[in-house]
């Protein structure tokens, strides 16, 4: 067995910055000297190795199967999953369907601030609640891109839509584990998040217009921002308080597509908003009919995702349910029963699932595969044509999502990740002004706000602890700098970039947006350092 340490250096904040020596390298590759992402994932992932050789002292094997855990995860479950949301798309675009969602869209409004918010913060944030991992940021920027709008804008807009709602994913998920983790209370924590976090909620739509036409945008759309920004926030805080994360997102979502459409009844604005070189948009009218037929795959696929999330379907393939035979497990080697993480007495016990049946992947194909036999328009020919296309446009996101994941793992066993953590959490009573930099670190080299949470919900909690401040007030604040990364996280960006065609151009992409997430994050911080001094701590 290997201890893990996070200090091999002898003094924590040297270690931590040497630790932290791939993800700057890594940045520093994108947005400084503009290499393609998977040239910079390679770099960042051999000189991660080399760390974890020394000075962390990593054994070889070990090393092996973090790597080897990181490209599983992504194969099964991200690639599977961002593959299925990418094929239904582009199914729903060959069937010709497409052209009565566009003109659906354009019917509620041709303006096109006006599809933002209802594309990329509404019904993006309803798929984030049904799916989460990446599937509202390929969807939404897809869409946007065939509304008209340029790629890396698609993008950037899509990605900055996903903080109102990206902490409470997949069916509140990242929330239910930072309590567990955290050892706190769950409806405390829900709480904690509406303080900590809504004030960014209520914000999103208003940044989004401001992004793509600037003040006179906001002032021009402030009707239809606000209406949206306030059914938006209103009814998740609502939801978060009496109800939990779970439906934080979906229900949200949904309330807020129908306050777009009512609003736009009666209400538009004088100038209407093109993009540059953006179609106009058709004004054949279509059926009701037609209208709900063609936006069905998105419907059959929020319909299944949403069985696949039920506790009961969950517990059929649990460790002793009935169904358990079809889940495979194994152990990872190197990990399982060899490295004993920092402050633990028992060895890690890494076991990556392949879940053929009950992963959320399989749920969008069950969509695919409706979607194909409730559309005379496609044939057998298109089926297979459009999953060929899908993965010779995702190939290369997928590769730097592996290159990530091997980072993320290699330096999580090493101790590197709780090492920079923990260096962190030394500064004192400032703490709370840092706290949501560790979730917006763990989200960066994760991609996952769950991850993170699992990384470093307990170091929140004990530090809360040590220096006299609520404990759920950090764990939420940890899970609110998450929120905020995923603008930022590489496996986000490559997503983004292969859903618009930017693979390879990714730095393009996190150059317009690094310095949003970098703003709601100090944002957040401050937000967080005042509340610490005035939410008491318990008993």
């Amino acid at each position: 067995m290997w201890n893990q340490q996070i200090d091999p250096l002898g003094n924590i904040a040297l270690s931590a910055l040497v630790a932290a020596v791939p993800i700057l390298v890594f940045l520093l590759c994108l947005v400084v000297f503009k290499l393609k992402g998977i040239t910079a994932g390679i770099i960042a992932a051999v000189l991660q190795i080399a760390i974890a050789a020394w000075p962390f002292g990593m054994p070889a094997g070990s090393i092996a199967g973090a790597a080897l855990a990181g490209v599983e995860t992504a194969i099964w479950p991200i690639a599977y999953i961002i593959v299925m949301a990418v094929w239904l798309y582009r199914l729903t675009v060959a069937s010709g369907r497409f052209d009565i969602i566009r003109a659906s869209i354009a019917g509620i409004s041709p303006d096109q601030r006006v599809q933002v918010l209802l594309i990329s913060f509404a019904f993006g944030a309803f798929l984030e609640g049904a799916a989460g991992f990446g599937v509202p940021i390929a969807i939404c920027a897809a869409l946007l891109v065939q509304l008209g709008f340029g790629p890396v804008k698609a993008a950037m807009l899509s990605l900055v839509a996903n903080v109102a709602a990206g902490a409470y994913g997949a069916i509140g998920i990242p929330v239910i584990v930072g309590a567990q983790v955290g050892g706190v209370d769950l409806a405390g924590l829900s709480v904690q998040m509406v303080i900590v976090l809504q004030i960014l909620a209520l914000a999103t739509p208003f940044l989004l217009v401001l992004i793509l036409d600037g003040v006179r945008g906001i002032r021009e759309t402030f009707l239809m921002t606000l209406c949206v920004s306030l059914a938006f926030s209103i009814s998740q805080a609502a939801i978060l308080i009496f109800l939990g994360p779970d439906l934080a997102d979906i229900i949200p979502g949904l309330l807020t597509m129908v306050v777009v459409f009512a609003v736009s009844r009666a209400w538009t604005p004088k100038r209407i908003h093109r993009e540059p070189g953006a179609p106009e948009p058709t004004s054949t009218s279509q059926s009701f009919g037609d209208v709900v037929v063609a936006w069905s795959p998105f419907y059959i696929l929020t319909g299944a995702v949403f069985v696949w999330s039920l506790p009961w379907f969950k517990s059929l393939f649990a460790v002793n349910g009935p169904l358990s035979g079809l889940v495979a497990r194994v152990p990872i080697p190197g990990i399982t029963g060899v490295v004993v993480p920092y402050g633990k007495d028992e060895p890690a016990a890494n076991v990556w699932e392949w879940t053929p049946v009950n992963a959320t992947g399989t749920a969008i194909l069950v969509a695919v595969i409706i979607t194909f036999f409730t559309t005379p328009q496609l044939r057998s020919a298109d089926l297979w044509r459009e999953l060929r296309e899908t993965v010779k446009m995702l190939w290369q996101p997928i590769v730097l999502i592996a290159l990530v994941l091997i980072v993320a793992n290699v330096a999580n066993y090493s101790g590197g990740s709780t090492g920079i953590g923990t260096a962190i959490s030394e500064i004192g009573f400032v703490f709370p002004l840092l706290a949501p930099v560790i979730g917006w670190f763990g989200v960066f080299i994760t991609g996952s706000v769950v991850n993170n949470n699992t990384l470093f919900a307990g170091l929140q909690t004990v530090t809360a602890q040590g220096i006299g401040v609520d404990p759920t007030l950090l764990v939420a604040a940890n899970t609110s700098g998450g929120a905020v990364a995923k603008l930022v996280s590489p496996q986000s960006i490559a997503i983004a970039a292969g859903a618009v065609g930017l693979t390879g151009r990714e730095g393009e992409i996190l150059r317009a947006v690094i310095g949003w997430s970098l703003g709601m994050l100090g944002v957040v911080c401050v937000w967080v350092m005042l509340l610490s001094l005035v939410v008491p701590a318990p008993a």
